[in-house]
């Protein structure tokens, strides 16, 4: 069991003040397990499109954040269309109740025949006939709620915040665009294991201050004076302007960057989701901490326009995500010295940074 006594941070609320979490944030292995509890289990989950139960009377079984949360989850869509996110352990004696995925009328456990309906309502136990109070709620699968962003699914185990609050947050710039036309690129999706905190990978997301020194193909690209910064509730958006008109989005009349060349849309969701919006559609980034100083980054690509790919600020992304592994895991190797304690924040530049910092400091001093 984690140290309390080690769990209190404190993030100054003015950046031009505050400092940094100490490095002993991302050095101490209590820390690290606290935060599955604290802010991972608190939080909202990437869980992928739609089309993962496309059938009706279709499960599909999962293992969220492997390696770290490492929760069996169960996707099911019932006669009636209704997607459910479910626990898929066994209410009896915890055994895993569907190992495989397709089409199947309900849910029943191969170890003692337990029965559920695909909404996770208990139906029928052998050999229970002289149990006493029985069957009781806790005797149905547990549900987890679930939200849906065009055709993407999210679930949140226990969730503090409203999910459909960054939605709307998102839909503000992006909602023009026909998500549900967007198509999966296998070719563009792949993972990457990078050798650091899961945080420091956020961190560094979090800023364009690294752009011109780490991203010199991006710096042509985007222009870097115009690079803007908002931060809301649980999540935050970088706007990538850039002076090639060519390769920007055509937004509608009314929106509030109408008339600006964008070429790109960043944003990032509490506590490890990103979603970057491009011309030619989008990249999705899910940090996923596997050890103290490991961590898997799943890229998840959608394409709207294929015209554009490899063009403007997202072209050469993994050029981009192999020059930012290289940096973190140098900060990664800077933050284990004796010497280094915390540092300052850009007033300017690492807003998205110094909000991230409050959320966690936030989020485990409670």
């Amino acid at each position: 069991m984690y140290n309390l006594k080690l769990m209190k941070f404190t993030i100054h609320s003015d950046i031009r003040k505050a400092e940094t979490l100490p490095a002993s944030f991302y050095r101490d292995q209590d820390v690290f397990d606290a935060i599955k509890e604290r802010i991972f289990l608190k939080s909202w989950q990437w869980i992928g499109h739609e089309n993962l139960v496309s059938l009706s009377q279709t499960v599909h079984p999962f293992i969220l954040l492997e390696s770290y949360l490492t929760e069996p989850l169960l996707l099911t869509k019932d006669a009636n269309d209704s997607i459910s996110c479910l626990t898929n352990v066994c209410t009896h004696r915890g055994n895993l109740v569907a190992l495989n995925g397709g089409k199947s009328k309900n849910l029943t456990c191969m170890y003692h025949g337990r029965r559920f309906s695909l909404d996770g309502t208990f139906m029928s136990m052998p050999e229970f006939e002289e149990a006493q109070d029985f069957p009781r709620p806790c005797d149905n699968l547990h549900s987890f709620p679930l939200e849906k962003w065009g055709p993407f699914l999210f679930v949140g185990l226990n969730p503090v915040f409203d999910f459909k609050q960054v939605i709307e947050r998102m839909n503000e710039r992006i909602g023009f665009l026909p998500l549900d036309e967007f198509s999966l690129n296998n070719a563009l999706s792949k993972d990457y294991l990078v050798h650091a905190h899961w945080a420091l990978y956020c961190d560094n997301y979090l800023e364009g201050f690294h752009v011109p020194f780490v991203h010199a193909g991006l710096n042509e690209v985007l222009d870097y004076g115009s690079y803007t910064t908002e931060v809301y509730d649980h999540c935050t958006l970088q706007i990538g302007y850039t002076n090639e008109a060519t390769e920007i989005f055509d937004l509608p009349e009314g929106h509030p960057d109408y008339g600006k060349n964008v070429g790109a849309y960043y944003y990032w969701v509490f506590p490890n989701m990103m979603f970057n919006f491009y011309p030619w559609g989008l990249s999705i980034n899910i940090v996923k901490p596997i050890s103290l100083n490991k961590t898997k980054i799943s890229f998840i690509s959608y394409v709207y326009d294929q015209s554009k790919l490899d063009k403007g600020a997202g072209s050469s992304l993994e050029k981009v995500e192999r020059e930012d592994e290289f940096v973190v895991e140098n900060v990664q190797n800077g933050v284990n010295s004796s010497f280094y304690k915390s540092g300052r924040f850009s007033p300017t530049r690492e807003k998205g940074v110094h909000h991230f910092h409050r959320l966690l400091a936030r989020f485990l001093n409670e």
